[in-house]
């Protein structure tokens, strides 16, 4: 009898420290996928202020070739503090979403969300021999986290400007209200992309831009894109899917809930 509660209260014993080691390591575990968090982070702000600077590198570059052009130095400098308030906000945002952070929700223009996307691009697209055509309605809302979701078409608009360099194409950009959510697209007409790399177009630091396969003047893949994008709608409750056909181009459609609510900006 002794021998039988002797072993009891060694295996209880035991539970207590098995249970104390357990939670040793979930807390290690909360801690190092903090870390991980905070990697992520820094990758998605390097990728994504680099799409900021590359354009403006490249209009402050024209204005040094022409200091008498007052008028585009005034367009240099107001592209720059337009984009490093951008790139101040992506920091913040970014930041706050490896942290699980709560941020402001607004319900905004969809039209505005494509012209700020342009806008902060900088670029003359039909420079690379590519026609840009939008369609959304003036008064068709959505509920986001704007600077996220500016970010995600960015990213989208940047890799289908890349499939059609260097022989150029048709980038379409389009929202439709669709039974209670809003499909926002982004099309092109380039290379499109092949059934194996389709499967894995979502998984983080997969990239289809090799570096020695790239058409002059496309931006270099680290992989971390379109892993972004995803995480990103997911957390607005949505999904990002792709259709695309080798030779014919590629269509990215984001689906996001709608809240129609009377006032926007």
């Amino acid at each position: 009898m002794t021998s039988i509660i002797e072993r009891r209260l060694s295996l209880h014993q035991c539970l207590a420290r098995k249970e104390e080691e357990n939670r040793a390591l979930k807390s290690q575990n909360l801690q190092l996928q903090a870390l991980a968090n905070l990697g992520s982070a820094t990758c998605m702000v390097a990728h994504e202020i680099n799409n900021l600077l590359t354009p403006l590198a490249s209009y402050a570059a024209l204005a040094v070739q022409n200091p008498a052009d007052q008028k585009l130095a005034e367009k240099v400098l107001d592209k720059t503090v337009r984009n490093c308030q951008r790139a101040s906000k992506i920091m913040q945002s970014m930041l706050a979403l490896a942290n699980g952070q709560k941020q402001d929700w607004e319900t905004v223009s969809v039209k505005t969300l494509f012209e700020e996307v342009f806008l902060c691009l900088c670029r003359d697209f039909r420079k690379d021999g590519i026609t840009v055509e939008t369609q959304a309605a003036d008064d068709l809302p959505v509920r986001c986290v704007p600077v996220q979701m500016q970010q995600v078409l960015m990213n989208l608009v940047l890799n289908a400007r890349d499939a059609m360099l260097p022989g150029g194409g048709i980038l379409r950009v389009s929202a439709v209200a669709n039974a209670g959510h809003i499909d926002l697209s982004v099309s092109d007409t380039g290379a499109g992309i092949t059934p194996e790399n389709l499967k894995n177009i979502f998984r983080p630091f997969f990239t289809t831009k090799a570096a020695g396969a790239r058409p002059s003047g496309a931006s270099s893949g680290s992989g971390v894109g379109l892993a972004f994008c995803r995480r990103i709608v997911d957390a607005h409750g949505g999904e990002i899917t792709v259709q695309s056909q080798v030779g014919q181009g590629s269509t990215f459609t984001i689906r996001l809930p709608q809240t129609a609510v009377p006032e926007y900006r």
